[in-house]
């Protein structure tokens, strides 16, 4: 299996196929790259990095939201073997002050030595820049695109050579580098796209995951690449803005394969209209991955039964299973194979961490098949002190193989904690789940287990069932503990526009207590957009318990209402940028000044 720099050089004269974005001239006009002039542009941007001092193993941040900005821009990096570190830009100017905040906290810990963004976004972002000590410059997308004289093409990298640092969502911890090598990447590609999807000429992916993401990075940029596929991308706000234009896409570009969460399939199954399904021809959808989070049975089996009308096949929908440290993904299920469940007892699950068939009568839990390992790979379940777990046994999911990342950058104790770092060692995932003959069940997060009177709970279970009422905001439900005076207590926040808030609390307290027995201590109704997500969407239970418990959930970061809001928001940080930039500056003129 070749690699993504090697790939890159062999794309020259393949004018045939290429990238398209969509919207990227503007309204209604796509812009296509064919593989030829994404090699040559990439080669025109590493030859101005390189001009402007950048060498191999400088990171390079990239805060860019256009597509057809970033991959290149990227891939230039990979080129050089300067490490790229690819950082989620700012999609609304309500949520600035987080967004800086979380960039400050990256940027100093990946210490960059320049960071690349467009004109529009680096007005925001000097307020950042100023605050860590390692950027020597600010480099615009459009300083790449100018002629320069170029380089020969760098040499290919060794497989141990550092590729980039992926960043976790931060959805149960503070974010973290994930350093994922060349040889990571072959591995990976291998098993995603000869292993996992059979890849055949006359495929073509279409995607509007986010680029700095590692589900849409990898898996609909850089597999792609490694193989020469086609490809299509759509802005990811126009996604968030216009769900249905992921199937008028894939429609329109007879696309084949195609990756997303499971948020995506239960939005996207709400958006579509009868007229639309009908008019689409999703016939020529080999496959859609559903990944990146817990999969709901009940929204694959609605997005189903939806796009049936459509030609999408019952074969077609691939539940997978995957994590920036293993690069990207660990399992999926056999192609050609209709997804599958397994009901198990619920009591035995909470009290014993058992996955028994469930019996007539008995409540049961619904747990998604995820299918098996790739070859040369292996999943395990282990218990807390690493012991292997048999069959339908619930512990910790583990895994190792060429996949599994190099560690955590300038991270030794995470590292460590995760099995990282060691040849042949078990990443320790902190996925709850089980396998049976091989197939593995994921099943909750290991750090969100509620223990309440001495027994395991796992909230993905509670959200599911909250989400089922008419009032709740879908995917925005989070359940979490507050200490109590006898054992944890259960909270759980709620983002609605109901009208009738007491009726709707009193349903969601009849809801879990007839579900899953289990009492509810409070439930906090807040507006639509307060409960905190990552960068990716996965939603933030440790961080809204943290403002629950402050008294701030649905409260903090309030401002003016509507555009007058927001102006005044902007124009803040413009004027910390303002500041930030002149203290960069000095910063830079002070190391003239003594040479350093």
């Amino acid at each position: 299996m070749i690699g993504v720099v090697q790939a890159l050089d062999g794309a020259r004269g393949i004018t045939d196929r290429g990238f398209t974005f969509i919207g990227a001239r503007g309204p209604g006009e796509d812009l296509t790259l064919s593989f030829d002039q994404l090699r040559l542009d990439a080669l025109r941007r590493a030859s101005h990095l390189r001009a402007m001092g950048l060498a191999k193993g400088d990171r390079l941040a990239l805060v860019i939201p256009e597509g057809e900005d970033f991959i290149p821009t990227f891939l230039a990096a990979l080129w050089l073997g300067v490490v790229p570190v690819p950082l989620y830009p700012p999609v609304s100017l309500g949520k600035l002050d987080a967004f800086m905040d979380a960039l400050v906290g990256i940027l100093n810990v990946a210490q960059p030595k320049a960071l690349v963004t467009s004109e529009r976004v680096g007005k925001v972002l000097w307020s950042a820049v100023g605050k860590v000590t390692t950027l020597d410059r600010v480099i615009f997308t459009s300083e790449l695109r100018a002629d320069v004289p170029l380089i020969d093409p760098p040499s290919h990298p060794a497989d141990d050579d550092l590729a980039f640092l992926q960043f976790t969502s931060g959805s149960t911890s503070a974010p973290k580098g994930v350093m994922v090598t060349h040889g990571n990447l072959k591995a990976n590609s291998k098993a995603i796209l000869h292993d996992g999807l059979q890849w055949r000429p006359g495929d073509v992916t279409v995607s509007w995951l986010p680029l700095y993401h590692d589900m849409g990075l990898i898996g609909m940029v850089l597999c792609p690449i490694v193989v020469h596929m086609p490809a299509v991308y759509i802005p990811t706000i126009s996604f968030i803005k216009n769900a249905t234009l992921w199937m008028e896409t894939m429609h329109k570009h007879r696309g084949t394969l195609t990756f997303a969460p499971n948020f995506a399939y239960a939005l996207v199954t709400r958006r579509a209209r009868l007229e639309q399904i009908a008019r689409w021809d999703l016939s020529s959808m080999r496959l859609f991955g559903c990944g990146a989070e817990p999969i709901h049975p009940d929204t694959i089996r609605a997005f189903l039964a939806a796009f049936a009308p459509a030609g999408l096949r019952p074969t077609a929908l691939l539940p997978s299973y995957g994590m920036a440290e293993a690069t990207l993904a660990m399992s999926f299920i056999r192609l050609g194979e209709q997804f599958k469940t397994d009901r198990i007892d619920q009591e035995r699950y909470h009290a014993d961490r058992k996955a028994a068939p469930s019996a007539n009568g008995v409540a049961t839990m619904e747990v998604v098949c995820c299918g098996r390992a790739f070859p040369g790979h292996e999943l395990s379940i282990q218990d807390e002190d690493g012991r292997l777990l048999p069959d339908r046994s619930v512990g910790e999911i583990c895994f190792r193989g060429p996949s599994v990342t190099a560690g955590y950058w300038n991270n030794p104790e995470a590292t460590e904690a995760a099995g990282l770092g060691r040849p042949g060692g078990w990443l320790r995932t902190g996925d709850l789940g089980y396998l049976v003959e091989g197939e593995v069940y994921v099943s909750g997060r290991l750090k969100d287990i509620l223990i309440v009177n001495g027994r395991n709970y796992y909230p993905q279970r509670i959200e599911w069932a909250v989400e089922e009422l008419p009032g709740v905001r879908r995917g925005s439900t989070v359940v979490f503990s507050r200490p109590g005076k006898a054992s944890e207590e259960v909270v759980v926040a709620v983002e609605t526009r109901d009208r009738n808030p007491d009726k709707l609390r009193a349903a969601i307290v009849a809801k879990i207590s007839e579900d899953l027995q289990l009492a509810v201590a409070d439930v906090a109704l807040v507006p639509p957009g307060s409960i905190p997500k990552t960068s990716s969407g996965k939603l933030q239970r440790r961080k809204t318990r943290e403002l629950y418990l402050r008294g701030t959930l649905g409260r903090e970061g309030a401002r003016p209402a509507g555009a007058m809001g927001n102006r005044l928001l902007a124009a803040k940080h413009l004027a910390y940028s303002l500041v930030g930039r002149a203290r960069h500056e000095a910063r830079g003129l002070m190391r003239k000044l003594t040479g350093a």
